[in-house]
């Protein structure tokens, strides 16, 4: 199975025809008046949009098959509970649908294991997450999950937490021209803006030392050797080890 070409009982689902929100639409209020047939045109009008979501789920483990066939499961439960009444794109329904059916796959599956009660808890709030996005056509809150089957909200994010999916901080989230955005590159830290300038200066201060004071602080610091450890190995005192390692320590703070 590659992304973009996947053969289904010998059917080529890169020559499938994707679809037009317009036909979508048609289709939709069509398989709602009771036309089954409107329903296997979405599936197979959707199958690229399929294709699209499991593609993050890949080089897990997994086969691609199987979880193709399971995205296919969530789209097929899009399709029958997507609301025409709102103003929404099904893609935008459905796609949140679709990855929720693999990430349950994937949690059955994985061998880590996790407590009864933790379980039953994420399973009773990814029902009522099914059933919220379902009526509002929107992604729900957590407070509005925790609301609905009368649990903390902390108890439900652990719960949730405890059945997904680590996620790599190598996987992409985003391409565009070749140029990737992998997830480590959304991973930040709120002083991010000083922490190359004190990098900088602590370089700077550190090169300013002698070679005994570097050598000293690649001992004790680097090595963890003890301060008696560093006097025997560089022939002085322990005294005289404390002495100079204070020292080299305030003339490196004194020039940050």
């Amino acid at each position: 199975m590659h992304y973009n070409k996947v053969d289904i009982s010998g059917v080529d689902t890169s020559k499938l025809k994707v679809l037009s929100e317009e036909e979508k639409t048609s289709l939709l209020h069509r398989y709602k008046n009771g036309d089954r047939h409107a329903r296997d045109l979405l599936i197979s009008g959707n199958l690229r949009l399929v294709l699209s979501v499991i593609q993050k789920f890949m080089g897990r483990g997994e086969n691609a098959d199987d979880l193709f066939q399971v995205g296919c499961i969530g789209l097929m439960k899009s399709i029958d509970n997507f609301n025409t009444d709102l103003d929404v794109r099904f893609s935008t329904y459905a796609v949140p649908m679709i990855a929720g059916e693999v990430r349950r796959y994937m949690r059955d599956n994985n061998p880590i294991r996790v407590s009864r009660s933790l379980r039953d808890l994420a399973y009773r709030a990814m029902q009522a997450k099914e059933i919220l996005q379902s009526k509002n056509q929107k992604e729900p809150s957590i407070k509005q999950i925790a609301k609905m089957i009368d649990s903390p909200e902390s108890a439900v994010v652990i719960a949730l937490e405890s059945v997904t999916e680590p996620v790599s901080l190598y996987e992409p989230v985003y391409s565009d021209a070749g140029d990737t955005l992998y997830v480590m590159d959304q991973v930040g830290d709120k002083n991010d803006d000083n922490n190359w300038l004190d990098e900088i200066l602590l370089k700077e201060a550190i090169g300013d030392l002698s070679e005994r004071e570097k050598n000293i602080l690649y001992l004790r610091f680097f090595l963890g050797k003890t301060q008696v450890e560093v006097a025997n190995e560089i022939g002085i005192s322990q005294a005289q080890v404390s002495r100079l390692e204070k020292n080299t320590l305030d003339k490196i703070k004194g020039n940050i």
